[in-house]
């Protein structure tokens, strides 16, 4: 599979599929995510059960609901009976993957981490992975976590690296470029990810996430531009191309999320990865073409 470097490469390669995959929407009374529901349907992307109120569904849109090949509704009492049919559909392989909507996160997450009916196997490990395409920068930049771990363990990290090494690999990636951010390239006992980093590499080096190339602690800036590597002396594939950052701790992944939202223009889409299958947690502030591209994510995930 050639590498996929655009949103749009990854919308052309969902709609040549002979099959969709299945979305489970919670609550999906809003007007982004309705917009984005349409857009997916137009090209092709997924098949969807939206799950809601009486009211909720009264809302969606008739273009929507008149597509009965691809669309599914299901009529609940209220958000957290929407949050557990989802999940539940999910779990028994009726759904391929689970949407938030308009629902409160609490809730959303409720259903997913219910210890009898959840979405999350025990000893799994839920982490948040971004995707960010960028004017800036020759293809999709991956990255983790912005969202859900404040500060990563070692066995975090571990796992962390294992699911988006899988999905960078769905992306045709066959040997991701990572780089273990911080904001020098001197491991120092002060910062505990930096020597965790050092670990990291001693397990890619022994072929612990297969074929890849790791490099860190480094920046930013070295991760994505050779010419500051260049100037720094560092000597790494992963330099000035890397595919996938691994910040240290939440603040950092969101502040950086944030930022190239704002500044450089970015669309960037998002999953929870650990469950059984892949989740969408959509931010209150999420545009249509965030939540489209999420959505795009998580089936690629799915393949």
């Amino acid at each position: 599979m050639e590498e996929i470097k655009s949103f749009e490469q990854v919308y052309d390669h969902l709609g040549s599929l002979s099959s969709r995959k299945r979305i489970a929407v919670v609550c999906p009374d809003d007007e982004c995510t309705q917009s984005a529901i349409l857009m997916a349907l137009d090209k092709g992307l997924a098949d969807f059960i939206l799950v809601s109120t009486p009211q909720g569904l009264q809302s969606l849109p008739d273009r929507i609901v008149a597509d009965a090949d691809h669309v599914k509704t299901i009529e609940v009492a209220d958000s957290d009976a929407a949050a557990m049919y989802a999940a539940d559909a999910c779990r028994i392989g009726e759904s391929d993957i689970m949407m938030k909507g308009l629902i409160n996160t609490d809730n959303f997450l409720r259903a997913i981490l219910n210890k009898e009916k959840g979405l999350l196997p025990k000893g799994n490990v839920l982490t948040h992975l971004s995707v960010a395409e960028m004017p800036s920068y020759h293809k999709l930049l991956f990255f983790s976590d912005v969202a859900v771990i404040p500060y990563p363990t070692l066995q975090q990290r571990e796992a962390m690296l294992c699911y988006d090494i899988a999905t960078c690999r769905k992306f045709g990636i066959s040997r991701p470029k990572i780089a273990l951010i911080h904001f020098t390239e001197k491991v120092n006992e002060k910062f505990p990810n930096s020597v965790d980093y050092v670990k990291l590499e001693e397990m890619a080096g022994s072929g612990r996430f297969g074929e890849v190339y790791m490099a860190g602690p480094m920046d930013v800036k070295t991760a994505c531009d050779r010419h500051s590597a260049e100037v720094k002396g560092i000597e790494s594939p992963v330099c000035g191309d890397a595919d996938l950052l691994i910040f240290p701790n939440i603040e950092s992944g969101n502040t950086f999320y944030k930022t190239i939202t704002l500044f450089a223009g970015a669309t960037i889409a998002g999953i929870l990865q650990g469950a059984v299958c892949p989740v969408i947690l959509t931010s209150r502030s999420d545009n249509t073409i965030s939540k489209l591209s999420s959505m795009a994510i998580a089936c690629m995930n799915a393949l």
